[in-house]
């Protein structure tokens, strides 16, 4: 017979795994397999040969490659292992939701061939998309299919130093049963181009206006963040107590930092980010005995950020001024992190976070996901892992963000199921 390609299911959420699998090769027979997938006008590719077994088949869930981008089982491995082709783009993960990623797949043994083709969304049918521009807002609203007045709770998205609106978190938020809202707070329309300066009032009116908008289930609302937005999160945790209903902080700073490389250039990068009342929150760098940013800006590139902030935490007169009085939360936390976080020590500050609120007895569940080998990049299941040197995109500086793509990859994954149980188990302690 001759040679076949299965991909399954072919057209589903980003997040769901797809099974691969080759069938009707010669047993023994050499199978290589290459996947191909266009984002924004550049093609991504990898490519992975494998054996087959004595009934001449080959299964991703099942096999490592022989050789190839990827080494052992890993059945979306031809996804996570995709590089640019002859492109010098350095952008991670950065789909619109209205395109769905659609990945070519061929198979070829002994001169025959098959091809197959898979398609990831990231917003589900029926996902509805509601562009907000009230009371000085700016960001997206997206909703589950059916949503009303009280049938499902909320997650606020905040994005990181990139800064602009977290789409593609939101519409998966929302294809997983959640009002999800995301609001960018600089470098979006109508907004400034910087981090710095920003009112933790602003973000005060997003969390009531989207309980006003929404009316969640239980009066339900989560906050989830991302790098800056993984600090930002944790801050209004602890400045706005009975407005947060649990936190899930990816990549979090356990210190309020300055503006670093989203910074206003007329404020600089030891200006204030974050202000309460018109007063700037200190930070970790304000009358530092040991800071300093020559890890970061001497030597070649790429830059590793992350070795300028532990310079930064070997002041802990600095380190306590600075600290997120995280024991103001009240409500359940969940912490992500990479041990080789390139951008800043997300392990330390999730371990300084977690250890904080077993201290006080933290009446509510403390979660804490720490990856072995992860970077900073920890995003949702299945897109590429292999971008690790990036343009930052305010400061333009060429830095890494750390990880290796395995790890990296498991990271998205393990990351994604984790945060979905976490929120349902906190959705059903609220209804209790």
């Amino acid at each position: 017979m001759a040679l076949t390609l299965s991909i399954t299911p072919a057209d589903a959420l980003i997040d769901v795994p797809r099974h691969i699998r080759v069938d009707h090769a010669q047993p023994g027979q050499t199978v290589e397999i290459t996947a191909l997938t266009r984002r924004k006008g550049v093609l991504w590719q990898s490519q992975a040969a494998f054996v087959a077994d004595a009934h001449g088949t080959v299964d991703l869930s099942r096999d490592a490659p022989a050789s190839g981008d990827y080494a052992g089982v890993a059945p979306m491995g031809l996804v996570w292992s995709q590089c640019p082709v002859d492109s010098p783009s350095r952008e991670q993960f950065n789909q619109p939701v209205t395109e769905a990623l659609v990945t070519d797949v061929v198979a070829r043994a002994g001169g025959a061939q098959a091809q197959a083709s898979f398609t990831q969304s990231l917003a589900s049918e029926g996902v509805t998309r509601q562009d907000v521009r009230e009371e000085g807002l700016v960001g997206t609203l997206y909703l589950p299919p059916g949503a009303g007045p009280g049938t499902h709770p909320a997650v606020m998205i905040l994005n990181g130093s990139g800064g602009g609106i977290n789409e593609p978190r939101a519409a998966l938020y929302a294809s997983r049963g959640y009002a999800a809202f995301a609001l960018a707070y600089f470098k979006a329309p109508g907004l400034s181009d910087y981090i710095s300066n920003t009112p933790l009032e602003y973000f005060q009116t997003g969390l009531r206006w989207l309980r006003k908008k929404v009316q969640p289930k239980h009066d339900f609302v989560a906050i989830s963040g991302q790098s800056r937005g993984g600090e930002l999160v944790l801050l209004l945790g602890a400045t706005f107590p009975e407005e947060v209903s649990a936190v899930v902080a990816y990549v979090p700073g356990a210190v309020v930092h300055s503006g670093q490389n989203a910074c206003d250039p007329k404020i600089g990068r030891e200006g204030p980010t974050w202000l309460l009342g018109g007063k700037p929150i200190p930070h970790v760098w304000e009358n530092n005995r040991t800071a300093t940013w020559a890890p970061f800006d001497e030597g070649p590139a790429p830059h590793r950020h992350e070795k300028a902030i532990l310079t930064a935490l070997q002041d802990p007169d600095a380190v306590a001024r600075a600290r997120i009085k995280v024991e103001d939360i009240q409500g359940p936390v969940i912490l992500l992190s990479g041990t080789d976080d390139g951008s800043w020590p997300s392990s330390l500050y999730s371990k300084m976070v977690k250890d904080k609120l077993a201290e006080v007895k933290h009446p509510y569940p403390v979660q804490w996901l720490d990856y072995e080998n992860g970077g900073h990049s920890i995003l949702f299941p299945y897109v590429p892992t292999t971008q690790h040197v990036y343009a930052h995109p305010v400061s333009g500086k060429i830095s890494t963000s750390g990880g290796t793509p395995k790890d990296n990859a498991r990271a998205d994954q393990e990351s994604w199921e984790g945060v979905l149980k976490f929120l349902d188990a906190a959705v059903r302690a609220r209804a209790a």
